[in-house]
C-alpha cells in the first residue's frame, strides 16, 4: 500500500466528508432518510479504508512489523460485526438507549486515542522520541479527553435512564439531586481545568501523567454528575446534546492527530447535535445553556413527580366506540407517542388509517419534536410501517388544524398534549404542545391513568369531549380495524 500518497489520502477524506454532509442533508427529512443513510455508510467506508491504507503506509515507513495490521483488521471485523448484529436485532423501543450506548463508545474511543497519543506521540507523527509534545497538541488532547470522558460516563447514565429496567438508583428516570450539587459540579470542573492546564504547560519530554490521569478520572465523574439530576422527561434533549459532545470529542482528537477526516466529521456531528439540542430545548421550553451545564430538568420533575394524583372520573369507552366515532368523521388527526412504540403497533395503525381512507376520512399524523425517547423517534416508527410521508406533519404545521378536526386520536402520548403547559403556574408552563384539546372529539388510548415522565396529571383526559380507551395500543388498534370493517 506504499503507492498511496498524502494527496490521495486528503482527496479521499474530502470525498468522505462530502458524503457525510449529504448524509446530514438526507437525514433532515423522512423522505430522503434512506438516501442519507446510504451516503453516510459510503463516506464511512471510504474513511475507514483510507485510514487503514494510511496506517499501513506509515508502518512500512517506520519498519515496525506487521502485527498492527492484524489488530486493525480484528478491530474492524469485531466492531463491525457487533454493530451489525445490534442494529439488526434492536427493537424500535430500544433505539434511544442504543444511540446513547453508541455515543458512549465514541467518547471512550476519544479518551483511548488521547492516552495513546500522550504515551507515544511519535507513533502519530506529532512529536519525536527526543522532543516534548507541542503545547497546541497537549491542549487539544486535554480538551478531547475531557469531552470524551464526559460523553462516555454521561451516555452510560442516559442509557440506564432510557432503558428503565435497572434498579440502580442512578439509572432510574427520577432526578438524583442533593444539596450543593451545582457547586460540586463547578468545583470539579474548575479542578479539571486546573489539572488540564498543568498538563498543557508541562514541557518535559516525559508527559505529565499524574495531572492527565486525575483530570481524565474527574471528567468521567463529572459526566455522571451532570446527567443524574436530569429527569426522564428531558432525555430527548440529553441524547441530542451527548451526540454533540461526541462530535466535539472526535474533532478535538482530530486536531491533535492532524487528521482532517476526524476534524470534519466531528465538527459536523458536534454542530448538528448542538443545533438539534437547541430545537429540542425550544420544544420543551428549556434553556439551552442549562442543558450544556447539565442543570436543567430536575425542577419540573421534582415539582410534579413522585406524588399521588387525585382520582377523578373519566369517560371511558371501547375500541368499537372509538372506531364508530372515527368512521363517521371527516377528519382525524393521530398523535403517536411512546406507548405506540412500546406496543409495536405502528403496522396496525397504518392498516387502520387505510381503512379510514377507504371510508373517505382524511387522516393526518401530528409529531411533537420530543415525542418518544429521542429526536425523530416517532418519524422513524411511522417510516418503518411505510406510512406515506405526506400524511406526517410536524407540530408547527399541524397545530392550526386541531380546531377544525373532528377527532384527535392520541396513542400513548401524555406530556406533549398536556394543556397544563398553558397554565403559567404549571411546572411545564410554556412548553409547546400539540393542541389536541381543541379537537371536537378526543380519543385517548393508554394502558392506565399513570402520568407521563413529567409526573403531571393531564387535564385533557378529563375534558367532557374526551373518551379514554384503556389497553395495549396494538390490541386496541387491531380491534378498531375490525370494527371499522
Amino acid at each position: 500500500m506504499n503507492f498511496i500518497s498524502m494527496n490521495v489520502v486528503t482527496l479521499l477524506y474530502l470525498v468522505a466528508s462530502v458524503c457525510f454532509i449529504q448524509a446530514l442533508k438526507g437525514l433532515s427529512s423522512p423522505a430522503t432518510a434512506r438516501q442519507g443513510n446510504a451516503f453516510g455508510m459510503t463516506g464511512m467506508a471510504i474513511a475507514v479504508v483510507t485510514t487503514i491504507a494510511l496506517i499501513m503506509k506509515l508502518k512500512a515507513q517506520m519498519a515496525t512489523g506487521s502485527l498492527g495490521y492484524g489488530l486493525v483488521a480484528l478491530g474492524v471485523v469485531v466492531g463491525g460485526g457487533i454493530g451489525a448484529t445490534l442494529a439488526k436485532r434492536v427493537e424500535m423501543t430500544k433505539m434511544p438507549e442504543l444511540v446513547a450506548a453508541m455515543h458512549s463508545l465514541i467518547g471512550l474511543a476519544a479518551v483511548c486515542i488521547a492516552v495513546a497519543a500522550v504515551s507515544e506521540p511519535w507513533a502519530f507523527n506529532i512529536a519525536t522520541r527526543d522532543t516534548p509534545l507541542p503545547f497546541g497538541n497537549r491542549l487539544e488532547l486535554f480538551i478531547g479527553t475531557f469531552v470524551g470522558a464526559v460523553t462516555f460516563s454521561g451516555s452510560v447514565i442516559a442509557f440506564g435512564k432510557l432503558s428503565g429496567k435497572y434498579k440502580f438508583r442512578l439509572f432510574q428516570g427520577a432526578p438524583v439531586q442533593f444539596a450543593g450539587q451545582h457547586i460540586l459540579n463547578l468545583i470539579v470542573a474548575l479542578v479539571i481545568i486546573g489539572l488540564g492546564l498543568v498538563f498543557c504547560f508541562d514541557d518535559g519530554i516525559a508527559p505529565a501523567w499524574t495531572p492527565f490521569i486525575v483530570m481524565a478520572a474527574l471528567s468521567f465523574v463529572l459526566g455522571v454528575l451532570i446527567i443524574i439530576p436530569i429527569g426522564g422527561a428531558d432525555m430527548p434533549v440529553v441524547v441530542s446534546m451527548l451526540n454533540s459532545y461526541s462530535g466535539w470529542a472526535a474533532a478535538g482528537i482530530g486536531f491533535s492527530l492532524n487528521n482532517s477526516m476526524l476534524i470534519i466529521a466531528g465538527s459536523l456531528v458536534g454542530s448538528s447535535g448542538a443545533i438539534l439540542s437547541y430545537i429540542m430545548c425550544k420544544a420543551m421550553n428549556r434553556s439551552f445553556f442549562n442543558v450544556i451545564l447539565g442543570g436543567f430538568g430536575g425542577e419540573a420533575a421534582a415539582a410534579g413527580g413522585g406524588g399521588s394524583t387525585e382520582q377523578r372520573p373519566v369517560k371511558s369507552g371501547s375500541a368499537d366506540d372509538a372506531a364508530f366515532i372515527m368512521a363517521n368523521a371527516e377528519s382525524v388527526i393521530i398523535v403517536p407517542g411512546y406507548g405506540l412504540a412500546v406496543a409495536r403497533a405502528q403496522h396496525a395503525l397504518k392498516e387502520l388509517t387505510e381503512k379510514l381512507h377507504e371510508k373517505g376520512v382524511t387522516v393526518k399524523y401530528a409529531i411533537h419534536p420530543v415525542a418518544g425517547r429521542m429526536p425523530g423517534h416517532m418519524n422513524v416508527l411511522l417510516a418503518e410501517a411505510e406510512v406515506p410521508y405526506d400524511q406526517v406533519f410536524e407540530m408547527e404545521d399541524i397545530n392550526g388544524e386541531f380546531g377544525q378536526a373532528d377527532v384527535a386520536l392520541i396513542l400513548g402520548a401524555n406530556d406533549v398534549v398536556n394543556p397544563a403547559a398553558k397554565d403559567p403556574k404549571s411546572p411545564i408552563a410554556g412548553m409547546p404542545i400539540l393542541e389536541a384539546y381543541k379537537a371536537k372529539s378526543i380519543i385517548v388510548n393508554k394502558r392506565s391513568m399513570a402520568s407521563g415522565y413529567a409526573g403531571l396529571d393531564n387535564e385533557l383526559f378529563y375534558q367532557p369531549n374526551t373518551m379514554m380507551v384503556f389497553g395495549d395500543a396494538k390490541k386496541i388498534i387491531e380491534e378498531m380495524v375490525k370494527a371499522v370493517d
